[in-house]
């Protein structure tokens, strides 16, 4: 008797067991099932968002060249359809990777695309639309997070092959991965000089074809890599794609000018000494000399003159910051040449419309450590620029599988 009451305890713990065992696993499948559907629906919502952000220009339709803040947001260029952005739109998005840029003579902070030295784009916080507002309008704040990156189709990277009369550049053009064999470069190269109580420059144009390696040698006699102040615009097109690349060389950087944007609306630009942004040891009064470039439809640059393009700027309380006007809506780069003295130059750009320089944006939060993030990708046009959008998004509520013994 008491043998068949402990063979029954036995199987009656041995059923239980087994039973809580298959309950621990149905249960640890169930909650993989549903996270699963989880992923798939933020995928889904990855799809639409972007769709939603690339296919309607938000409201105003203009607020990209205006000072509005959007009601609605999106990034399409309202004088097109389909995947074509507005590069203005795209300027005032506030960056999430550059550190912001304080001047002090505005009272402003800026936003910073900045891609190094002579290549400049700050935009006021009061100009930028934040991640938190494009949130809101999307009516994904608190529930989802996401990240916005806009990166250049082509590649055009510039070099200094030959320092020493003749000038040697090497342009190299490459496309997702691979370079672009026979694509034709059109640059303008810019001379600066600093004779005068100006700086002047000089523009030279030509055309030139990659190799099979997708490189171009461009040859500039009379040009002294060394002592010379220049900058090299060079666009790469092949096949209806586009690429822009930009090189410049100082012989004197410890003064120059910063370009800030001041007013979308009004095309105003801010003209700094650099001692009142970033410091130095040994401030000096500069002059400069701006100028704007646009792209024609034949790939060639076009300068437009510019009211008040020269000016001298000093640093230090009561000497206010110069200010220019961009003449146009149409997208293209603010050159500015500057001067300490005859020998003491340099050049500098910014960009009117983010796609003029090939600039890269990231807009919005950051997905590391997230338990879960999707990504989705498109190909858009931003002024005949072809650009790789990526979305990444993530859920904000987090969720995870559980598996236990009971």
């Amino acid at each position: 008797m008491a043998g068949a009451t402990i063979d029954h305890l036995i199987a009656t713990t041995t059923f239980l067991a087994a039973f809580f065992i298959f309950v621990s696993l149905f249960s640890q499948t169930v909650q993989t099932a549903v996270i699963y559907q989880r992923h798939r629906q933020l995928a889904i919502k990855c799809s639409d968002l972007l769709d939603n952000m690339l296919l309607n220009p938000g409201y105003p339709a203009d607020w990209g060249k205006s000072n509005a803040t959007p009601t609605s947001f999106g990034l399409q260029d309202p004088e097109f359809s389909q995947y074509k952005l507005s590069p203005f739109s795209i300027m005032r998005l506030n960056s999430s990777v550059g550190e912001p840029v304080y001047y002090p003579k505005t009272g402003l902070w800026y936003s910073n695309i900045t891609l190094g030295f002579g290549e400049f784009l700050l935009v006021p916080y009061t100009e930028v639309v934040n991640y938190s507002t494009v949130a809101r309008l999307l009516g994904v704040n608190g529930s989802y997070g996401f990240q916005l990156t806009l990166t250049p189709l082509v590649t055009v990277n510039i070099s200094q092959v030959q320092a020493r009369n003749p000038l040697i550049l090497k342009v190299e053009v490459a496309g997702t991965g691979s370079p672009l064999s026979n694509a034709l470069v059109d640059w303008c190269f810019l001379s600066v000089s600093g004779q005068g109580s100006y700086p002047s420059y000089t523009t030279d144009y030509g055309n030139a074809t990659t190799d099979e390696e997708g490189v171009a040698l461009l040859s500039f006699p009379g040009v002294d890599g060394e002592s010379d102040s220049y900058a090299l615009i060079a666009y790469a097109r092949l096949s209806g794609l586009l690429g822009v690349g930009y090189y410049e060389h100082v012989n004197h950087d410890e003064n120059y000018v910063v370009p800030f944007i001041y007013d979308f609306e009004s095309r105003k630009v801010v003209i700094a000494h650099s001692f009142d942004v970033h410091g130095g040891a040994n401030p000096a009064q500069i002059s400069y000399n701006a100028t704007f470039l646009v792209l024609t439809e034949d790939f060639t640059l076009r300068e437009i003159p510019l009211e008040n393009s020269t000016g001298k700027i000093n640093y230090g309380a009561g000497h206010p910051y110069k200010m220019i006007q961009i003449p146009t809506y149409n997208p293209g780069i603010l050159v500015i040449t500057y001067r300490k003295s005859a020998v003491e130059t340099g050049v500098i750009s910014m960009p009117w419309g983010i796609n003029s320089l090939g600039f890269s944006v990231t807009f919005g939060g950051n997905p590391f450590g997230r338990e879960w993030v999707a990504t989705d990708i498109r190909q858009v046009i931003v002024n005949d620029l072809p650009y790789q959008v990526k979305l990444a998004l993530w859920d904000l509520r987090g969720y995870s599988v559980i598996g236990r013994w009971w």
